[in-house]
């Protein structure tokens, strides 16, 4: 199990990250780091945690989530079935065809 230090600013604890840790998930998201960027990779990601936990004091009470920045509905269309409209036009595209439907190779003896 790795440890990594812990760095306590007003009431708020920040994971700081040393070079064994920055190894190990670099591993984990097979990411080649060289040994020799290591130190600094982890002096950034630690800022990153820091200022992740800086967001995490803003007060939200009462913002909705949003999904966008513009206050907007998004166009919906009516749901209804259909065949897709004209087969010829659609089996144009396959690369073979066969009476009507696309004809694919067989995959399985």
């Amino acid at each position: 199990m790795l440890a990594c230090a812990a760095l306590r600013i007003s009431e708020t604890y920040i994971m700081a990250l040393d070079k064994t840790i920055v190894a190990r998930i670099a591993t984990l998201a097979r990411i080649k780091v060289p040994d020799s960027e290591l130190e600094t990779l982890a002096g950034e990601l630690t800022g990153i945690l820091t200022w992740i936990e800086q967001l995490n004091e803003v007060d939200v009470t009462g913002v909705e989530p949003m999904t966008s920045v513009a206050h907007m509905k998004m166009p919906m269309r009516e749901d209804k079935v259909t065949d897709g409209g004209d087969r010829d036009a659609i089996l144009k595209n396959a690369p073979q065809e066969a009476r009507g439907f696309f004809a694919v190779p067989k995959v399985v003896e």
